[in-house]
């Protein structure tokens, strides 16, 4: 495929790229915002993360690492990742570009967590990502699945 997964500098032309996903949203504003108060290219450490194809973005996700005192998913608590807004362009869908951010996601053997979108459990399914036992306090009416690293397993 020959297209690599790369933290995405924050940058106009970045920016613009985003507002091609429907997901484009707040913390793309405010990074916009951020940007032109700044005004300084690349300025800023991004949790996206993308796969251009020539040189359009075609893919991203966004990757944040939460710290174990907050963990309340994982045996043993630990430091995870949540990730968001993973999404492929229509045109370049079903072409692994989403299995490969998601194995890049993994590469950094941490637990993940996702709140994924509607009709897109068989994706999380074959990523090997579970649904965890619904707690309503804890999960307020999200439907997070989790992928467990060699060695972890669920916080009872």
């Amino acid at each position: 495929m020959g297209s690599k997964v790369e933290k995405l500098k924050i940058n106009f032309k970045t920016l613009e790229e985003f507002k091609k996903f429907k997901q484009y949203g707040i913390q793309e504003l405010s990074m916009l915002e951020d940007l032109e108060a700044n005004m300084v290219e690349d300025h800023s450490d991004s949790p996206f993360y993308g796969i251009y194809f020539g040189d359009k973005l075609v893919a991203r996700m966004s990757l944040y690492q939460i710290d174990a005192k907050f963990d309340r998913y994982f045996y043993p608590p630990q430091n995870y990742l949540e990730l968001w807004k993973l999404e492929v362009l229509p045109d370049y869908q079903g072409k692994g570009y989403g299995k490969q951010l998601v194995e890049f996601a993994k590469s950094f053997g941490l637990p993940i967590k996702t709140n994924p979108r509607v009709h897109s459990s068989e994706f999380w399914n074959k990523m090997d990502f579970d649904a965890v036992e619904y707690d309503m306090e804890r999960d307020r009416g999200e439907n997070p699945l989790v992928w467990y690293p060699a060695g972890v397993e669920a916080q009872h």
